[in-house]
């Protein structure tokens, strides 16, 4: 071990310099020095016991040290190293020149080599470094000085130094590469594609870590939004989870990537596949609106059925078997090849009718096990199984920026300027404009169809009863076409009867009429059109009774 002030003579710089720049053709470095500081000890006690076997002199620091030590196994102090002793309760240790010029020093350039060795600095050949538990500590809830005492600053900084130095130095800054620590040992060394890819792997790891740094310190430990809700940073990483077949259409290539900050939970990307096929660039974004759909209702059973992101049917019931059955009753036609969501476990009575329909996806929170066995004996059907929807923001790209805002979730609540509430999602809330008071039976049903709609694409129009959607009209670019169309796919025995929700108020009278001579018996509409006095006499002329919220559910 050479201490601190131990010079070296120019022999052993001569045979520094000749060890340090042998390389195959293939760029393998013998790994002789190995510098090993971890917050996470998982494997470490193998991982060092690799390194001894293999002759390499380990260079550590507090907990990873002592840990080492605990094997028998000789390792140097990085402040025996150093000559500087740990302080500041743990927050130096390792920033220091003769740690970091171990790691910055390129073996490759004789003058390096040469200046290191009268510094009395050993060039390290691999650093094995993971990070304090930052993002782990704010999610358990601590305090902001707990959360900043976590807050890495040395660790970075040596990954981050010998990630810049990958052609001499290999990083390893996960447990789950020390199998390829121990590969590389074997072989004489990582090669230097090896050690390219561990680089930006440790990249990935600090930008990700200063990301929910930086985030939490923008929005939790102060507020960069002036009040408005909106930080002046955004930053997110995202993680490969695999390649798709194709993205929209089979000329577009695409991929799935997975959130590498969840503080809401895990969510569509990170669900787990019980059964079928990988699923498609389109799979997943119909199992995402299904998936969102069916938490729409709060605690009742409901079913989603979801084509080309738009709802073919969507029910309430008493268990998921009769929601299912109400859903699919709106349009068996359009469910044929969807995909369906519920948010409780996925039953063998709802199990027994999804297998004779071709279903592309079933999304649940659960299968029961007689469940799974039903479906398991259709092949090309996948069962995903998927953790209740989250609460988040929802981001859109655009060319050159993205768009940021909070997520829908049929929560709303109109206020006037005194505080009290005016309107809003729940129907308490809503203003009476036509007819008599709807009875309990009615205002659920307007109930369920208002918070059912957030689900259509706009001009949206949806017909319910009984808690069931029974038509629906979507995506149209005039409200009266998507009139139209929810009474035609409701046909007539099923309109007349049922209550309607529009997602934006009627410009004109013309689309409510649409409605009214389907024969509707209750509507509900955000109002707000310059022309609501001539749609709230239309309803008013058919006796039909008519609610306003007060608030919209654009979806786009």
């Amino acid at each position: 071990m050479t201490t601190p002030s131990d010079q070296p003579t120019s022999d052993q710089a001569t045979s520094t310099q000749a060890t340090s720049t042998q390389a195959t053709s293939e760029g393998r470095r013998p790994i002789r020095r190995a510098l090993v500081s971890v917050y996470d000890k998982t494997g470490l006690d193998e991982l060092a016991q690799a390194l001894h076997a293999a002759g390499v002199d380990i260079v550590s620091t507090g907990g990873s040290a002592s840990r080492i030590e605990g094997l028998g196994i000789p390792v140097t102090r990085v402040e025996e190293l150093t000559g500087f002793p740990e302080c500041l309760e743990g927050r130096v240790k390792t920033l220091h020149p003769k740690v970091h010029a171990g790691l910055l020093a390129d073996s490759r350039k004789p003058e390096h080599l040469q200046q290191i060795a009268e510094l009395g600095v050993e060039p390290f050949d691999l650093v094995v470094v993971n990070l304090y538990p930052f993002t782990e500590t704010v999610a358990s809830g601590a305090s902001p000085d707990e959360c900043v005492e976590q807050i890495d600053i040395g660790g970075p900084s040596m990954v981050r130094a010998a990630a810049k130095n990958h052609p001499t130095v290999a990083v390893v800054t996960s447990p789950s590469a020390y199998a390829d620590v121990e590969s590389a040992l074997a072989a004489g060394g990582f090669t230097l594609a090896q050690r390219q890819r561990l680089a930006a792997e440790a990249f990935v790891h600090t930008a990700t870590y200063d990301v929910h740094v930086a985030s939490w310190m923008g929005n939790v430990l102060t507020d960069t939004s002036d009040g408005e809700g909106y930080p002046a940073w955004v930053g997110a990483t995202w993680d490969k989870v695999r390649t798709l077949r194709y993205g929209e259409n089979p000329h577009q290539s695409a991929a799935l990537y997975a959130s590498g900050f969840l503080p809401q939970g895990p969510g569509l990307a990170q669900a787990e596949l019980l059964h079928g096929k990988e699923m498609s660039f389109n799979n997943y974004v119909d199992a995402d609106a299904a998936h969102r759909a069916a938490y729409d209702h709060g605690d009742r059973p409901t079913v989603a059925i979801i084509k080309h992101a738009n709802p073919c049917g969507i029910a309430v019931g008493d268990d998921v078997a009769d929601a299912h059955r109400k859903a699919h009753e709106c349009d068996p036609v359009s469910a044929y090849g969807g995909v369906i969501a519920t948010n409780r476990p996925v039953s063998r009575a709802m199990a027994e009718t999804v297998k004779d329909i071709f279903t592309e996806v079933v999304v649940a929170p659960d299968f029961d096990a007689d469940a799974l066995e039903v479906l398991q004996a259709k092949k090309n059907i996948r069962l995903v199984r998927c953790a209740p929807r989250a609460a988040g923001g929802e981001l859109r790209t655009i060319s050159g920026g993205m768009l940021l805002q909070e997520g829908d979730r049929v929560d709303a609540q109109v206020r006037d300027e005194s505080g009290e509430i005016v309107g809003g999602d729940d129907a308490t809330a809503w203003r009476l404009v036509s007819g008599d008071p709807a009875d309990e039976a009615t205002l659920a049903d307007l109930q369920f169809a208002w918070r059912a709609i957030r689900a259509v694409k706009s001009n949206a129009i949806l017909l319910a009863r009984d808690g069931a959607s029974v038509g629906v009209g979507m995506g149209q670019v005039n409200r009266v076409d998507s009139c139209h169309l929810a009474v035609d796919r409701a046909g007539a025995e099923r309109a007349r009867g049922a209550v309607a929700a529009s997602d934006a108020f009627f410009p004109f009278a013309d689309g409510l009429q649409v409605l009214l001579d389907a024969g509707v018996r209750a509507v509900v509409a955000p109002g707000g059109s310059k022309r609501d006095p001539e749609v709230i006499e239309a309803a008013q002329a058919a006796g039909v009774t008519m609610y306003f919220t007060g608030t919209r559910h654009f979806a786009h």
